[in-house]
Order: C-alpha cells, then sequence, then structure tokens
C-alpha cells in the first residue's frame, strides 16, 4: 500500500487545547502528506474529535500551530478551508434535505470565483453561465461514484449509503488537496463498506485523507499510518502492524479484542 508522498498538506504542531480545566489536547503534533491516508483512532474521550475540529477550525488551538503548508496557511477557519484546498464530511452525510441530490454536490462548488451554486440557484448574474458547468462537474463525480441514477431524488428518498458519497462527491467540488473524513464507516453495511475502502483508496492518488473511526475492521487494513490518542496526548503513531502490538495502545484502546 505504499504510494510516493509529497510534503506535508497538513501538519500540526505542538496543539494543544484547553476548556476552561480541561486539557482536551496536549503537544499533539502529527502531519499527513499527500498520497496517504491516515487514521487518527483512540477510546471515546481520547481527543479525537477535537483534534479533527481544530484541523476543521471549529476549534481554535489554545497553543500551537495547524499548518497548511501548500496554502501558506495556518489556524484556519471553517469559511478558509474550501480556497486553501481543504474539504471534510461530517459524520453523518449532512445534505440539504431540500435539494436534489445533484444540486446538493453543486453546492460544494461554491468557492468558485465566478458566480457558484448558489448564486444560479437564485439566477443571479454570473451565477447562471456557471449553472452548467457546476451541473456537469456534479454530474461527473455522481457518474464515477457509481450513483447518477439518483440525481433527481431528495436525499430522504436514498438509501444511506448512496447518501454517503452523495456526501464525498460534494467535498470533491472544490478539488480539495486534503480531504477529512470524520467516521465514514458510520452505518454502512459490509458491502457498502467494501465499496467505501476502495473510493478511499482511489482518491488517495489525488490527495491526502485524514479519517477519524471506529470501526477497526474498517480501518486498520486500509490506512498507511495511525495516530493514537488517548486523554488528549498521543501515545503511539505507526503502521497498523505496528499499533496492533504497542502494549500502551492495546492497554488504551484495543484491548483483549485484538
Amino acid at each position: 500500500m505504499t504510494t510516493e508522498t509529497a510534503g506535508p498538506s497538513v501538519e500540526l504542531d505542538a496543539v494543544s487545547v484547553r476548556f476552561g480545566g480541561l486539557q482536551a489536547l496536549k503537544d499533539v503534533s502529527f502531519s499527513v502528506s499527500s498520497g496517504e491516508i491516515v487514521g487518527l483512532i483512540g477510546p471515546n474521550g481520547a481527543g479525537k474529535t477535537t483534534a479533527f475540529n481544530v484541523v476543521c477550525g471549529f476549534v481554535r488551538p489554545t497553543s500551537g500551530h495547524v499548518r497548511f503548508p501548500a496554502a501558506g496557511r495556518e489556524n484556519l477557519r471553517p469559511s478558509q478551508l474550501a480556497r486553501a484546498g481543504v474539504s471534510r464530511t461530517l459524520q453523518g452525510v449532512g445534505l440539504y434535505p431540500h435539494l436534489s441530490v445533484l444540486e446538493n454536490v453543486m453546492a460544494g462548488g461554491q468557492i468558485r470565483p465566478k458566480g457558484g451554486f448558489f448564486m444560479s440557484l437564485f439566477a443571479l448574474p454570473p451565477g447562471v453561465r456557471s449553472d452548467r458547468a457546476l451541473a456537469r462537474d456534479a454530474m461527473g463525480l455522481l457518474e464515477r461514484l457509481g450513483v447518477a441514477a439518483f440525481t433527481a431524488k431528495l436525499p430522504s428518498e436514498i438509501p444511506y449509503g448512496v447518501a454517503k458519497k452523495v456526501a464525498v462527491a460534494r467535498a470533491l467540488m472544490c478539488s480539495p488537496r486534503l480531504l477529512l473524513l470524520d467516521e465514514p464507516a458510520s452505518g454502512l453495511d459490509e458491502a457498502e463498506l467494501e465499496d467505501f475502502a476502495r473510493l478511499i483508496v482511489e482518491l488517495r492518488r489525488e490527495m491526502a485523507l485524514l479519517l477519524v473511526e471506529h470501526d477497526m475492521g474498517f480501518v486498520m487494513p486500509l490506512v498507511d499510518r495511525l495516530i493514537v490518542l488517548d486523554f488528549g496526548e498521543v501515545i503511539a503513531t505507526g503502521r497498523p502492524s505496528e499499533i496492533q502490538s504497542n502494549p500502551a495502545v492495546i492497554e488504551a484502546y484495543l484491548g483483549v479484542e485484538q
């Protein structure tokens, strides 16, 4: 599963986060490079969600830095992510309930400099001129992910596994260098998990991927590296085979099941 990697797409440097008297993260450092699939794991309350939200800009570091070297930026806010080449999916799907599948994917193109989906939606120039290009690109992504048959459906009318792919298609509309996946395996059956794993491996040819995941059966054979958090600190990092045999990880997270 080796792939030649470029420089880091994201780099956490001694990131700490405090919520009042609670130390949620302490001196967390790791990076993810283009062509890599990196998993962020740990027991409940370990700090995974906080670390993920720090990268996404929803939580500001108390100290330390989150750098995006390709964009020359750091500690971005959520509204700045897409233009810096960063996109994310939510733990659920987060689709707009009253928009069709195609319109949901088109919404991912709203950062484009000339017009964008929401201008097109309200027929505002120059949004009208960009509408066809957005629809064409959105259809291309839906076809690539194998869900083009659901183009005209509302989110409430499609299977959950299809909705997950639609959410990924929307995230890909801004052509990210870094894709953040929050619990991509949640709610999927065995066949859907295999299909989603193939998709993630395919995407690594184009970008870096960081995923937070609880399903060890899904994440272990998929990722290149694992970062393990416990009580807000990195207790181990390495290949899945190394993590599985790490005593600190076994005690903190994997336990007797491994």
